[in-house]
């Protein structure tokens, strides 16, 4: 049965009607129109869906759409600020960071997460915090770059 919920998403107010444990992944894109995150595994394992919740990284297909009642969602269209792209964003654009992309919005939102937990993490750090994520067309040591010039821009530093 349908339910009216109430979500915070990129800092805008949605009412949505879907079953409570419908996936937040599928309000997402159908209901919202937020189509960055995407489609993977289905089973939280290719991080391809990530999203943050109140800060945190989560496998918006394994969460019900309920459990975001209350919390800030951010998704990666939520980063861009005033027309200007999120340091994390504009590092994988600089580095190049991707090729087919699809794996790219879960990655930038894991290194948002990351960078927000650790401003300044070692490449070990940045592999272990990413191991969830899965890039098939292993461009992996540019999305460290990525993450390392990220990190010094957030810090005031030039990339």
């Amino acid at each position: 049965m349908a339910n009216l919920i109430e979500l915070q998403v990129n800092g805008k107010r949605s009412l949505v009607k879907y079953p409570p444990d419908a996936s937040l992944l599928t309000v997402l894109r159908d209901e919202l129109g937020l189509t960055g995150a995407k489609y993977g595994c289905g089973e939280g394992q290719c991080g391809a869906c990530t999203v943050l919740i109140g800060g945190a990284p989560r496998r918006s297909c394994q969460v019900p759409v309920s459990a975001g009642v209350g919390k800030s969602i951010t998704t990666i269209e939520g980063l861009e600020k005033e027309g200007l792209l999120h340091p994390v964003q504009q590092a994988f654009l600089d580095a190049g960071a991707f090729q087919c992309a699809f794996c790219t919005p879960g990655m930038i939102i894991s290194s948002v997460a990351l960078l927000h937990a650790k401003p300044n993490p070692t490449s070990s750090e940045i592999i272990q915090f990413l191991q969830g994520n899965i890039c098939r067309c292993g461009t992996h040591p540019r999305i460290i770059d990525a993450v390392r010039q990220a990190a010094k821009t957030m810090q005031g530093g030039r990339p």
